[in-house]
């Protein structure tokens, strides 16, 4: 059930998604959890702590929808935290609904069903009792199309770890999100932006902007929206987003000073850095080995005022900063385009997402991020810099 709050204050292309039985490793459970039937599942995060999860609707009253004239801004947003480890319901990946929706956005009817993807098992535990302490705060944004759970492993190795991570669906960019008064919202912004190209993603990841430090606002401000708010942090943000998402994450560090630190995973720079960079702060770049964000990530490096990184992960495609490869490889049906293996994409991810926040949120020292690493061959350093 999500927690809904209403407030007033102003703040790539497609790929089949196919999955099938889930590897043992794969398969097991984090500690508190008990497993539901299915055949797949995400990685079992690695970090020292159990992993609780609730659900967060939340309103910009002041701000209409951009894709909905007359409507409210909403937002869903997961909130992943270290958690107690004690028996409880497991979280699920997404509804029946959702999950229909996907698997026809994502050209992939007929080999998965939607009640398999919906059951997929997650580490997480719903609403478990959160671990005392307070953490850095990392917030998701996904790509154009897809929606928050595409990010789940990430969020669910990340608060495994000691960190509070909000996932967020921006209302009518994804391909199905379930919002509260059963509607599901599909992707409207996708035939209004149709023929747009460049200007209309540059849109989004302004609008996404917004979203984000509203997010900001509810969880951090005097009246936060999440009971566990006290978790958090508040001199230690960071974000990350895929593809658009991404862009989004630069956008949002460019006008919102309480982001200290940014990941951009395989997302062109539609919306620019500005001239002025971020004001010193450190960003990542992590990306396939391809043309696409490549261009506007060129054009902006120079910009990109303080510690940064631009890195490559050979063999990988675009969705493989997600989900979907992890599961495609458990249904024995991989890309064949990228042959970086889902299971080796979300390990590369998790390590350096995760070594990134380590050192500019906690300020831990972090070989990995230095240069190339034996145990990762497969990440390729194209530029870099160590202002800070």
């Amino acid at each position: 059930m999500a927690i809904t709050v209403a407030a007033a204050t102003t703040a790539g292309a497609a790929s089949v998604l196919p999955l099938l039985p889930a590897t043992p490793a794969a398969a097991s459970p984090a500690v508190g959890v008990v497993p539901l039937a299915s055949p797949f599942a995400l990685p079992a995060p690695s970090g020292p702590f159990a992993v609780g999860r609730e659900v967060l609707h939340l309103t910009d009253r002041s701000r209409p929808d951009p894709w909905a004239p007359g409507r409210a801004r909403e937002l869903m947003v997961s909130m992943f935290y270290p958690a107690v480890a004690l028996p409880g319901r497991p979280a699920p990946y997404l509804s029946v609904a959702e999950a229909r929706l996907l698997i026809d956005d994502r050209g992939a009817t007929g080999v998965i069903t939607p009640d398999d993807l919906s059951a997929t098992r997650t580490a997480a535990v719903l609403s478990a009792a959160a671990r005392r302490g307070r953490y850095p705060l990392v917030v998701l944004s996904p790509g154009f199309t897809l929606h928050r759970h595409t990010l789940t492993h990430l969020a669910e190795e990340l608060a495994s770890r000691g960190y509070v991570v909000a996932t967020v669906d921006h209302a009518y960019e994804s391909a199905a999100t379930d919002f509260p008064g059963g509607r599901t919202l599909t992707c409207t912004a996708c035939t209004v932006l149709k023929g747009q190209g460049n200007a209309g993603y540059a849109r989004v990841a302004t609008g996404r902007a917004r979203d984000l430090s509203f997010v900001l606002d509810r969880l951090t401000g005097d009246r936060p929206a999440w009971r566990h708010a006290r978790l958090i942090d508040r001199g230690r943000i960071g974000m990350a987003g895929h593809s658009i998402g991404g862009n989004a994450t630069a956008v949002t560090m460019a006008a919102d000073p309480r982001v200290r630190a940014g990941i951009n995973m395989d997302g062109g720079l539609f919306e620019p850095v500005p001239a002025g960079g971020l004001n010193g702060r450190p960003f990542l770049l992590l990306g396939a080995p391809s043309a696409v964000p490549a261009e506007s990530w060129l054009r902006d490096w120079p910009v990109l005022d303080g510690w940064k990184r631009w890195l490559d992960v050979t063999g990988s495609g675009h969705m493989d900063f997600t989900d979907i490869p992890v599961l495609g490889e458990q249904a024995g049906i991989p890309d064949p385009g990228f042959p970086l293996s889902g299971s080796r994409a979300a390990q590369i991810t998790r390590d350096y997402v995760a070594a990134f926040f380590d050192r500019h949120l906690r300020g831990i020292p972090q070989p990995l991020l230095d240069g190339p690493s034996a145990d990762h061959p497969e990440v390729v350093f194209q530029k870099t810099s160590t202002k800070i």
